[in-house]
């Protein structure tokens, strides 16, 4: 059986983290999110086919052809004109029935054994603000019908963005418009196939969606189980809690509730918490972490939880503050400032 991976994007939402890699090479537990889907569909699956585009060199570097039992075949979507168009480019390659899913969420082998019993089916999810979501519309387990972010309440599933399918669905690709974004819509030809066949709407026992630089720090905590994930070579002096620490690390000060990647240094007397810092970083200094934070996204206002920062690949930044939800940019170098917002 295959599988296709959608994993040519920018993603713009994980700035500053994916300025220097693309989405699915970020780490969670230490694991690359691509990693981890692998994993996941390794002894299920034969043969994945990684659409990518964006960095797409970097993707292929680090995996090559063969991933443990599983075949890879890279095919390239050139310009991004939406999931839909994204899985046509595949259709040369598929030979019969195949699973598709995003290559910047991560799926549990549970849920992925559960939607591979049906020829046609979709993995779905309760969520509390269904206006931010494709909300799923079903009847007696059988889809029936997708809205796109929801003014009024239509229904609490919504869209997990990982499918069972038969080479039909190409057929249904062809007759789709765009859609007003300018994209070709996938859920607009899983319509269509739904006529004619009944997809099963799949509950997911875990899904685990990638859209912000901080929901990695919620799929880490969840896949960590609550233990430390320290990686090779690294030498810990300080104070490490409930985090995950790449390779080739030092560190000095504390650490807690935060992805530390590789090749760093956290210094002596410094405090992280609730933050993300890329490779190749130096920080000495502490960071902010507070509840209900917000933090600017391409031009708008996002509310968190709970958060502190998130530094990008290669900034040395020495004596500083950083104020809870602000970002700062690869390749920078600071010393003996408060950051008050986005270092860009």
């Amino acid at each position: 059986m295959q599988a296709v991976i959608l994993a040519a994007g920018k993603s713009t939402r994980t700035y500053p983290l994916t300025l220097t890699r693309p989405k699915p090479l970020l780490k969670v537990a230490n694991k690359t999110i691509l990693e981890h889907n692998l994993d996941n569909l390794n002894g299920l699956i034969d043969e994945v086919i990684l659409v990518v585009g964006y960095k797409k060199e970097m993707i292929k570097k680090h995996f090559g052809d063969k991933y443990k039992t599983i075949k890879l075949k890279y095919v390239e979507q050139k310009e991004q004109l939406g999931t839909a168009h994204a899985l046509s480019v595949t259709e040369p390659y598929i030979k019969d029935k195949f699973v598709l899913m995003m290559g910047d969420d991560i799926y549990s082998k549970g849920d992925i054994k559960n939607c591979i019993k049906y020829q046609y089916s979709i993995l779905t999810t309760i969520v509390k603000d269904q206006q931010n979501f494709g909300v799923i519309i079903e009847k007696n387990g059988i889809l029936k019908d997708f809205v796109e972010k929801p003014k009024t309440f239509v229904s609490n599933l919504a869209n997990a963005a990982f499918y069972c399918f038969d080479k039909k669905i190409f057929r249904c690709l062809k007759q789709i418009k765009k859609s007003e974004r300018n994209e070709f819509e996938l859920p607009d030809a899983i319509k269509l196939l739904s006529k004619g066949e009944k997809m099963h709407c799949i509950r997911a026992k875990q899904w685990l969606p990638i859209a912000y630089p901080w929901d990695l720090l919620e799929a880490d905590k969840i896949l960590r189980k609550g233990k430390n994930i320290i990686g090779k070579n690294s030498k810990i002096y300080g104070k490490v809690e409930n985090s995950s620490v790449g390779n080739n690390c030092k560190i000095k000060g504390t650490v807690k509730n935060s992805i530390i990647m590789d090749n760093l240094v956290i210094d002596k007397d410094s405090i992280v918490e609730d933050s993300v810092i890329g490779e190749n970083v130096y920080f000495s200094g502490k960071i902010i972490h507070k509840s209900n934070v917000t933090s600017i996204v391409n031009g708008k206002e996002i509310k968190i939880n709970k958060f502190g920062a998130v530094v990008g690949d290669n900034v040395k930044a020495k004596d500083i503050v950083i104020n809870a939800g602000c970002k700062i940019w690869p390749n920078k170098i600071v010393s003996n400032k408060t950051i008050i917002k986005d270092l860009i």
